[in-house]
């Protein structure tokens, strides 16, 4: 039986993620955990959250989950980060006056600001909230069976821009262009959340349980 390790640091939809992962596979055993050999023993790991980064990040230090996740993805077993867990493997995030992130991947997480307009000049509200298309920058295993520019929902007032564009596995736009989707060896990590997408997000939770961790 597989087995998938979702990073217990208190500050995610932990249930609600575990619950979609059973639900797209009865077959596997979804551990929400912070134990760090629990961690290790897992044949995938997920790193959920939401919230103020710097919250996060505080716990993630305290708890010595930064470890786990450094652990983690040089293992090269599948790694899946979400929302705050997609933004936490940055260098630096703007907000709560800036923060410092995990660094495992070069990019900045901005914030969307507070005189956001779309293309005719209307004011966007910040967070960023509810449905929005993702379009495919490259093809991945964890897009198969998805359309490109299918829907997902989103809860965040800060994006990510990565430094490296050939990381860049999907896009959206909301008044910036910003990059939803990190894909680079066994890790992939997105803004949106899998677990509140229906259709789309389910079948991308369902590709994460059978991915081998190769691009």
């Amino acid at each position: 039986m597989s087995r998938i390790a979702v990073i217990d640091y208190g500050m995610g939809n932990l249930h609600s993620v575990a619950k979609a992962l059973e639900h797209v596979n009865p077959d596997v055993e979804v551990l929400v955990t912070a134990d760090p050999q629990k961690v290790r023993d897992a044949d995938r790991v997920l790193l959920p959250g939401v919230g103020a980064i710097r919250d996060c990040m505080a716990e993630i230090r305290r708890l010595g989950v930064d470890a786990e996740v450094a652990e983690a993805i040089r293992s090269g077993k599948p790694f899946l980060g979400i929302c705050v867990g997609f933004q936490a493997l940055m260098d630096f995030s703007e907000e709560n006056g800036g923060v410092d992130c995990l660094g495992e991947f070069s990019g900045r997480v901005n914030f969307f600001g507070n005189e956001l307009r779309d293309a005719d000049d209307q004011v966007l509200k910040v967070p960023h909230m509810g449905w929005n298309q993702v379009r495919h920058a490259k093809a991945h295993p964890l897009w198969q069976g998805i359309e490109d520019n299918s829907r997902f929902y989103f809860v965040h007032s800060y994006y990510v821009k990565l430094a490296q564009t050939e990381q860049v596995a999907g896009t959206c736009e909301y008044g910036v262009p910003f990059d939803v989707a990190l894909a680079h060896k066994n890790v992939f990590a997105v803004q949106f959340h899998p677990e509140k997408s229906q259709q789309a997000g389910l079948q991308l939770l369902q590709n994460f349980l059978s991915w081998d961790g190769c691009a």
